[in-house]
């Protein structure tokens, strides 16, 4: 089964282009059977085809519910819950990744990083949490080997990370445009109809091939000087996370029960967070 691991689509990502429709459209036209709806911080996506599109057209491709999200300390994470499962913290951004590793699993999904080898700040490698503690690495189920918006340098060191660590390795086009759309892919050995299967041959450690054809410009060429300014925006978001973290322990000395209850982090601590 070919499908696409790293998809984002209007209805759910403001830098995408591309309706579900259309990205449908023009992945069945490349033989893929599938996709993973990985919009950023947001279920949205996968809601407008569920409520919209499922059952209606496209019944003979299979659409899968997941996220990219956006890590305080890590970058991009890769994010696939089981069938049924939606939870409403992974769409608020900014848990560090040591918890929301803890979270995805203990509710029976799965994670990995997107393009590990990437940009400053959005891939794991380039940050600081991989630079002082590069075993986190071992807690995750997958690496992001190949992503057609990436450098060949950049998915070369991906699959090293991923055969260091004994990783499955998945592959996405991490498409925003149209003109990138079925670029990458993961093979699968057998046909998945819901997310719950797919994790379980994750899980297993099942081999998956992934590849694809590198799309003409990395993504931090297409952007250009907006990449800068994207990169530097996600460095003030972690310096911010981090100036919370402190003023946060600064509290807990002066206060006796402190709970801010709009902080992701202590809606996890306090079993808060709400299925959907």
């Amino acid at each position: 089964m070919k499908i696409d691991m790293h998809c984002h689509v209007k209805e759910g990502s403001i830098d995408s282009k591309i309706s579900v429709d259309e990205y449908i459209t023009a992945l069945k036209s490349k033989g893929f059977q599938g996709m993973v709806i990985t919009d950023h911080n947001t279920y949205k996506g996968y809601r407008y085809w569920k409520n919209h599109l499922k059952g209606k057209v496209h019944t003979d491709f299979v659409v899968l519910k997941g996220i990219e999200y956006d890590t305080r300390d890590a970058g991009h994470i890769l994010v696939i819950m089981p069938e049924g499962v939606k939870m409403r913290i992974l769409e608020m951004r900014g848990l560090p990744v040591s918890v929301l590793i803890d979270l995805v699993h203990r509710n029976g999904g799965v994670l990995g990083p997107a393009h590990p080898c990437g940009e400053k700040y959005l891939s794991i490698t380039n940050t600081k949490r991989f630079y002082t503690n590069p075993e986190v690495m071992k807690r995750f189920d997958f690496v992001e080997a190949y992503n057609c918006c990436e450098s060949a340098a950049s998915n070369a060191g991906a699959l090293k990370l991923a055969e260091k660590y004994g990783k499955v390795t998945i592959g996405g086009s991490d498409s925003h445009r149209i003109g990138c759309v079925g670029r990458a892919y993961t093979i699968l050995p057998e046909p998945v109809t819901c997310e719950t299967e797919l994790i379980s041959m994750i899980h297993k450690k099942t081999k998956f091939e992934t590849g694809g054809t590198l799309y003409e410009k990395t993504a931090k060429e297409r952007m250009g000087k907006v990449n800068k300014v994207l990169v530097y925006s996600f460095w003030v978001y972690n310096k911010g996370g981090e100036l919370l973290r402190r003023h946060g322990r600064n509290e807990k000395m002066e206060v006796e029960h402190p709970i801010d209850p709009i902080d992701p982090i202590e809606m996890y601590y306090t079993g808060e967070q709400s299925l959907s």
